[in-house]
């Protein structure tokens, strides 16, 4: 089993490697306070935490996006301060949950190198369960999702059998692909007649794309919170007291 990750301790180069970006581009990142400080280690040695890669993470997302730097900078500042890593990774795989499918093509070892860990084929069924990824026809070659990737890692030494995490992976696709079903009539009903059978032209298309645009991200945390409010309550209710210990 790895190292927990709130142990986790790197050099500036290692971090580099882990988050798929050159030394230069992490001092940068710092002079323009869009990542904190390391630690000061021995030698006068900075170390680098589980925080700063996610927030690496965070950055790369908001770039493909196609926010600029100082977007980014504003974007980052509006965010609490205590924000965990496990926080960050999260808020991470949110961002990216409404974006254009964008899988990364990575062999075994380019994504080992990548999580900083080897992966055994437990750990690479557990990930393709979370879809994190999906096989190829070449056994060392696999899709992987850069926005779920160290989140997925990160839950691989949860104790939760395989059987459980794809059982509730259906679930959630079932519960999911009901909502967003009856979130797209009400769109399409605020867009035109609900009665209406011809179908849009490009015009009312094009309205359709960018209302899309604008609400997904609302919508995804505004789930996210019901969600969470929901699991308390069935916590609370199974547990008989405080859900949160």
């Amino acid at each position: 089993m790895s190292e927990p990750a709130t142990d986790l301790s790197l050099t500036v180069d290692e971090l580099a490697a882990r988050a798929g970006v050159t030394v230069r581009t992490i001092r940068f990142y710092s002079t323009r306070g869009l990542l904190p400080p390391p630690e000061i280690g021995p030698r006068r040695v900075g170390r680098y935490g589980p925080d700063h890669l996610s927030r690496l993470a965070l950055i790369e997302e908001l770039q493909h996006q196609g926010m600029t730097l100082s977007a980014i900078e504003r974007y980052l500042q509006q965010l609490p301060p205590d924000l965990s890593a496990h926080d960050l990774a999260i808020h991470r795989a949110l961002v990216a949950g409404w974006l254009p499918d964008r899988a990364e093509e990575a062999t075994r070892e380019q994504l080992e190198r990548r999580v900083g860990r080897a992966l055994t084929e437990q750990d690479l069924d557990r990930l393709a369960a979370m879809s994190v990824l999906v096989r190829t026809a070449d056994p060392d070659v696999f899709q992987v999702d850069p926005g779920l990737l160290h989140l997925g890692v990160r839950l691989l030494d949860v104790p939760i059998a395989l059987e459980t995490i794809l059982a509730a992976r259906t679930v959630v696709l079932e519960h999911t692909r009901s909502a967003a079903r009856e979130l797209s009539r009400l769109f399409k009903d605020e867009m035109w007649e609900p009665d209406r059978e011809d179908a849009p032209d490009a015009e009312e298309r094009a309205r359709m794309r960018s209302l899309s645009a604008h609400m997904q991200p609302l919508v995804v945390q505004a789930l996210v919170t019901a969600f969470q409010r929901s699991m308390k309550d069935e916590l609370r209710e199974w547990l008989g007291g405080d859900a949160t210990r």
